[in-house]
């Protein structure tokens, strides 16, 4: 397998039939509800707050494309979930070119300072610190890269000026919100980050305590920061006084860090090719690495050596089968995936069929001890992954008047970053997604380990499906650490295998399965599908506590189908131009 096909090639095979496993089938009455035929649905916003959606679709409303549109719903978003993503994150955008037909990646990832070593989390006997401190810590913050990315892909694709896309976020800011009860349950968790001091003065309530759903929240700070990025550029936050205030806060103790006003003024987003290859009738394009890309698309052809297609959301085989598949792709993931610039990753050998095929031989009738990586062609020796991931993260999707479209994950890593902030944004804790261990007991490096200028390996997987003949077919993606792959995957075979409604198939039950765990969502389970799973050897647990945050929209038959994650507060709206 090449490492990155040609899309156009891969369009001629799917088109002649040689890849599509599966045909395609007529939509059902509940599948083609509440659609509308593509000519009156010309752009669409589905995005995990309300508001973020509403400042897209003023955007698109006004002329603007899907680039210009997705930097107004991150500037919202950085002001109403801050908890997830933010100006101080990251993300990774997959563009569907309307005009061209070409799938794009633009990486804004954030990378590590210049003085990271791999030590960075070790304490002084050599030992990993303690999560909860780590993350934390000023040391744990990379070079945010967002800001920069959405910039990259805004002067490229962007049909209205930079300087137009920031008002509703600037004015929600200013004049105050009101706290969701999303963002009011995580005010009342248990996270480290409550006890930073800029959380706990952020969000002060007048009983002493922080405030609750419900209460107006107001960001002067964050209003005045964005004038100065509408005014100034991306330079807004990577030179001047937000850099400098940046470095001072990320060098203040615990633990501070090394980042400097070189490291802010250096980074760089990449424009990279989209990694892309056939699922049933679709190409499913995603982000290479240092995303997660290649370990989705091994699932998916895991799943293609299964019956999963035949059965449905009632059939305790097909969540068996899900599991197993997972738990073999995460052993590859864990133990492959790291920065391209700095360790070789065999992705032409994880997406090999012939490796794939021996993989799927191990899926096995009953649950057993956790998988092993395997050795895919090309791969070199690797350490076991000691990566934590905890969830912290927001997705959203963008399709313009001009057949532009958007699928990006952004994130600040876990919830509120390193609870540190500056010019009202949090800073993220990115380089916690890097390995603590740099190496294992037999000196084998992890592929995920810290280093210089490297960006963690990411789970963030926003994709775009195109059809046989070229055209946008369908975008996915989700929040959820490194769950993301589970809850991506799950929502892609009830849309497309097993031909649900999008807002039902993004409704379906979590199940996240890597290693020995089995997490999932036990009360949205049928009785019986739990008792067929026990039988199997998969005993379910709550999983985590971000919960999947997957928004989706397929075009079928000419109609647009759009949904959003009921387990947040977002919303799918198309809107006819002019409208």
């Amino acid at each position: 397998m090449i490492l990155l096909r040609s899309l156009a090639g891969l369009l001629l095979a799917l088109a002649l039939g040689a890849c599509a496993v599966g045909t395609a089938t007529a939509p059902s009455p509940e599948r083609a509800q509440a659609t509308r035929p593509m000519a009156e649905q010309r752009y669409f916003v589905a995005a995990a707050n309300p508001l973020a959606v509403d400042a897209g679709l003023a955007v698109l409303r006004r002329g603007g494309s899907a680039v210009d549109a997705a930097v107004a719903v991150q500037a919202m978003l950085s002001l109403v979930e801050p908890q997830s993503s933010g100006m101080g994150g990251g993300a990774f955008m997959t563009f569907f070119d309307g005009k061209t037909g070409k799938v794009v990646v633009y990486d804004g990832r954030e990378t590590a300072p210049a003085g990271a070593t791999p030590e960075l989390f070790l304490d002084a006997e050599g030992k990993p610190l303690p999560f909860g401190q780590a993350v934390l810590s000023g040391r744990a913050t990379g070079v945010p890269g967002a800001v920069k990315m959405l910039a990259m892909a805004q002067r490229e694709h962007g049909a209205l000026a930079w300087n137009s896309l920031f008002g509703d976020a600037e004015r929600t800011a200013r004049e105050g919100f009101v706290i969701s009860p999303r963002l009011g349950r995580f005010l009342g968790g248990g996270f480290p980050q409550l006890s930073a001091p800029d959380v706990r003065a952020y969000f002060a309530g007048l009983d002493g305590g922080l405030k609750k759903a419900g209460d107006r929240l107001v960001n002067p700070a964050y209003a005045a920061f964005l004038q100065r990025l509408a005014a100034q550029g991306p330079d807004a936050l990577y030179a001047g006084e937000t850099a400098q205030r940046i470095v001072e806060k990320t060098h203040a103790g615990p633990l501070g860090g090394s980042m400097t006003l070189a490291d802010l003024a250096a980074y760089q987003p990449l424009k990279r090719e989209a990694l892309c290859d056939p699922y049933r009738v679709y190409l499913v394009c995603v982000p290479p690495p240092p995303s997660s890309g290649v370990g989705f698309l091994q699932l998916l052809m895991l799943l293609e050596h299964t019956d999963i297609a035949a059965r449905g959301p009632d059939d305790p085989q097909a969540w068996f089968l899900f599991a197993q598949a997972s738990r073999l792709m995460y052993a590859d993931r864990d133990r492959y995936v790291g920065d391209p610039a700095f360790v070789t990753v065999p992705i032409a050998g994880l997406l090999d069929p012939a490796y794939v095929a021996e993989r799927a031989k191990l899926i096995g009738t009953t649950a057993g001890p956790p998988p092993v990586a395997g050795t895919p062609p090309g791969a070199a020796l690797a350490a076991a992954d000691t990566t934590l991931e905890p969830g912290g993260t927001s997705h959203f999707i963008v399709g313009d008047a001009q057949g532009n479209v958007v699928s990006m994950t952004t994130t600040v890593e876990s919830i509120f970053g390193t609870g540190r902030m500056v010019d009202g944004f949090f800073l993220n804790n990115q380089l916690t997604d890097f390995a603590f261990l740099p190496r294992d007991a037999q000196g084998r490096p992890a592929a995920n380990a810290v280093a210089p200028g490297k960006r963690p390996r990411s789970s963030m997987i926003p994709l775009i499906m195109v059809d046989r003949e070229g055209h946008f077919a369908g975008a996915l993606g989700s929040a959820g650490g490194n769950a993301i792959l589970a809850y991506v995957g799950r929502a892609l075979v009830g849309a497309v295998d097993w031909h649900l409604p999008m807002q039902q198939a993004l409704a379906l039950p979590n199940l996240v399965a890597r290693g020995g765990s089995f997490g999932g969502e036990v009360d949205r389970f049928s009785p019986a599908v739990l008792e067929g799973l026990t039988a199997r050897g998969i005993v379910l647990r709550p999983g985590q506590g971000e919960d999947s945050g997957v928004q989706g929209v397929m075009i079928r038959d000419g109609r647009f189908d759009g949904g959003y994650d009921p387990r947040r507060e977002g919303r799918a709206i198309a809107e006819t131009v002019g409208r």
